[in-house]
């Protein structure tokens, strides 16, 4: 007699994660040569079955949130990848406790100046039971404030945020174009709630320019650490909402985007004034010959400052390195290429003469169009 087919007791949804789970833990075995992962398999789908999740070991955290780095195709500080140091919070909810937490790891990320590759990882997600999610895109960000006439003073991109945090309670900045947005953070099944990080938590670097006296007077400013705060990190099917991590900067994100981009702050025209440019018309060259003073001015005052920056043309040659190496260990690299290319200068750096695949490998760092809606201070249903 024929016995009937087993049947596996796992619901769908632990059944997508058993097997995510199966496909990360394969792949940390492997790679650190850890040997046969089918025990830790099978302790795996036991806690599945039984709590609907499972945890990571503090090991399966650090290399998870490594390879997630490594797996970024948007990232072009890739080559670093192992160096990223891992802060295991998993057991931090409550939403005063991220925010002492997210100003621990602006200091220790910070170090003086020192810039150092850095994750806080906080509780994840588990059934019924959403982790704490932090609305800012990073944790350092300068707020927006709506004027009339659709002006803004500050960063555009976050006005939405500011006035956001001002319905929540934010009493405002002295109203400078850069003030330091509080974070703002939510736990599961509450209102977000806003705090304001402290200032020794906050390095910034007043630009001034290697010629140009008069730059410093411009009042130009930008903060130490890139530390993104809204993504999820995906690690073998299970998310952690808030999980901050930070590289360090490349000079062209501050002096090439968040400076001059026409829907930031939207410095060419000001600087090509001060330059004595001639701007009525564009074949003069006024906004490349800004762009590069501004790219200038970055660089120098981060270096004078003893803060830790790359420019374009150094990341683009570490860049090929990492593919190089990724290549010999038999690693497709993904890469966008319309991100890892530079936006100034592009045609003489190596990575523009060369084509790039679109590679989506977990673990991952994941931009959900929740977070991105928070991140803009869209609330969707959330009661503020």
């Amino acid at each position: 007699m024929q016995s009937a087919p087993r049947v596996d007791p796992l619901p769908p949804a632990s059944r997508e994660l058993l097997r995510e789970a199966v496909e990360f833990l394969t792949l940390r075995h492997a790679e650190e040569r850890l040997g046969d992962p089918a025990r830790r398999i099978a302790a795996v789908r036991a806690e599945i079955a039984e709590t609907g999740t499972y945890r990571h070991t503090t090991a399966e955290l650090v290399h998870g949130a490594r390879v997630a780095w490594r797996n970024a195709n948007r990232c072009i500080g890739r080559l670093y990848w192992r160096s990223l140091t891992v802060r295991d919070r998993r057991d931090v909810r409550d939403p005063q406790d991220v925010a002492d937490a997210s100003a621990d790891h602006l200091r220790e990320a910070t170090r003086g100046g020192r810039i150092r590759a850095l994750i806080t990882v906080f509780a994840p997600d588990a059934p019924g039971r959403p982790g704490p999610r932090i609305w800012n895109e990073q944790l350092l960000r300068y707020a927006g404030y709506d004027r009339p006439g659709g002006r803004v003073t500050g960063d555009p991109r976050n006005a939405g945020l500011t006035a956001l945090a001002r319905r929540l309670g934010w009493p405002g900045g002295p109203g400078t174009p850069f003030d330091v947005l509080p974070l703002l953070i939510q736990a599961a099944g509450d209102r977000p709630r806003w705090f304001a990080l402290p200032p020794d938590a906050v390095l910034e670097v007043e630009l001034a320019h290697p010629e140009y006296t008069w730059w410093r007077a411009l009042g130009l400013r930008w903060h130490a650490v890139p530390a993104l705060s809204n993504m999820c990190l995906e690690i073998g099917g299970i998310c952690y909402p808030a999980a901050p991590f930070n590289g360090w900067y490349m000079g062209t994100e501050i002096g090439a985007r968040n400076l001059a981009d026409a829907d930031r702050y939207d410095l060419l025209p000001l600087v090509a004034d001060h330059l004595g440019l001639d701007t009525r018309t564009d074949r003069s060259l006024w906004k490349d010959r800004a762009l590069v003073e501004l790219n200038r001015s970055v660089l120098y005052s981060f270096d004078r400052a003893g803060v830790t920056v790359t420019d374009h043309h150094t990341e683009s040659q570490r860049f090929l390195t990492h593919l190089g190496r990724e290549e010999r260990k038999g690693r497709k690299v993904g890469a966008e290429w319309s991100w890892i290319v530079p936006p100034i200068s592009a045609s003489a750096t190596p990575v523009f003469h060369r084509t790039y695949e679109e590679v989506e490998r977990h673990p991952a760092y994941v931009h959900h169009p929740e977070a991105r809606a928070r991140a803009a201070g869209h609330p969707g249903d959330t009661l503020v």
